[in-house]
């Protein structure tokens, strides 16, 4: 019997900056085709979880493959794409929209970053799917904070990866923003991607995601969003019971 592959394959990660632990043998498999929500309180090691998972931080022990290879090989041939939060980026730099988009087939261009016709087709395609095609020349920081996740979202759909890492997709979204970008992850993981969501909208986590990951320095819990994200649970997590968004 042939044993498939995990999207993502996490086991015993431990990461450390200087006297501070980020992370303590974390592990976590998530397969092809699901979405799951990462939970945890500010300083839980989300953001180093993600580092690593990138190839950006490298771990102090344990391992993290990406369908069997290296972290920074998938970062290097687009497997994996990072939805950054918006805190996060120069909304001032003077790229248009398509600029963006198109940044997700770096890993797929020749040296000189020369756009093919197939670059140029799944960027529209993106564009489209996201309904950003007629701002597409606009400066991305004259976008709306929906419209900029959006076209976040339209990079990685261009890239074609394997892997999603969204970091607080829904932070400053209205409702009908939150229910497109939803709609979107999840259209995205039907035709065979893996996404991980890191967000404290717990609300948002039971329509979206199949699984859910409370982490705390290492992961307390993984199953069903509606098992996970008990309020015995949460306390677990965050110190505090709480049925509603944690912060």
């Amino acid at each position: 019997m042939t044993t498939m592959t995990p999207a993502l394959d996490i086991v015993g990660v431990s990461v450390a900056y200087r006297e501070v632990t980020a992370l303590s043998d974390a592990s976590l498999t998530l397969e092809s085709g699901r979405v799951c929500g990462l939970v945890g309180m500010n300083g839980s090691g989300k953001s180093t979880l993600f580092k690593a998972i990138m190839g950006v931080v490298r771990p102090n022990t344990g391992s993290i493959r990406i369908h069997g290879g290296a972290p920074a090989a998938a970062r290097k041939n687009g497997t994996v794409s990072y939805v950054p939060q918006s805190e996060s980026v120069d909304w001032t730099f003077p790229v248009s929209v398509r600029d963006v988009v198109m940044m997700g087939r770096y890993g797929k261009q020749n040296w000189m970053r020369s756009p093919r016709a197939r670059d140029h087709d799944a960027v529209d395609a993106a564009l489209d799917r996201v309904n950003l095609t007629d701002l597409a020349d606009r400066q991305i920081g004259r976008l709306s904070g929906g419209q900029r996740k959006r076209a976040f979202v339209a990079r990685a759909i261009a890239q074609e990866a394997s892997l999603l890492l969204l970091d607080e997709p829904f932070a400053g979204v209205d409702k009908r923003t939150e229910a497109t970008i939803t709609r979107l992850l999840k259209e995205i993981a039907a035709a065979g991607s893996t996404i991980l969501v890191s967000t404290h909208d717990l609300h948002a986590l039971p329509d979206l995601c199949d699984e859910a990951v409370l982490l705390q320095q290492r992961v307390l819990m993984h199953g069903d969003p509606r098992e996970v994200l008990k309020p015995d649970n949460l306390a677990l997590a965050f110190g505090v019971s709480t049925t509603s968004e944690a912060s």
